[in-house]
């Protein structure tokens, strides 16, 4: 009897940890102030210049094709805003890296494209957090732009 009692109590603490995991919270948060983060940090590549949204651009010299960058973070003991900022600054160094390694100079037209949901804006990107994972998918444009 105090085998079988045991057993169930595993099983519910299984099952309640398991669903208290399974919240993800849809944020759109700023990406000035994520960026201004990430410079202060030292994160970024200054020489990789970055566009989002439809946001006006010097001429286009050459495109070197579309990249996503899909990148998950320990959400645990953050908040939601820190881990975002911090997953997304991950999403957009990975897109810089694909720009440097391509040989362009800039990301143009960048969007998060989180759990497949297009959202286009010039000030503000998409992430989901959760009790112990946030995750940022970013789509953009690598490409040489006139200096």
């Amino acid at each position: 009897m105090k085998q079988t009692a045991a057993f169930l109590l595993v099983l519910a603490l299984l099952f309640s940890a398991s669903t208290g995991d399974a919240r993800n919270t849809v944020h759109q948060l700023s990406v000035g102030a994520a960026l201004a983060e990430g410079e202060a940090k030292g994160v970024l590549i200054d020489s990789i210049a970055l566009y989002f949204g439809d946001q006006a651009t010097p001429a286009v010299e050459q495109s070197h094709g579309q990249f996503t960058a899909n990148r998950k973070t320990n959400a645990f003991n953050k908040s939601d805003e820190e881990a975002c900022n911090w997953v997304f600054l991950t999403a957009i160094k990975a897109l810089q890296d694909r720009a440097r390694a391509q040989g362009g100079n800039a990301v143009i037209n960048i969007y998060s494209y989180y759990y497949k949901n297009e959202f286009v804006s010039e000030t503000e990107f998409e992430c989901g957090a959760g009790a112990m994972v946030a995750g940022v998918t970013m789509i953009g444009d690598v490409v040489t732009i006139a200096e």
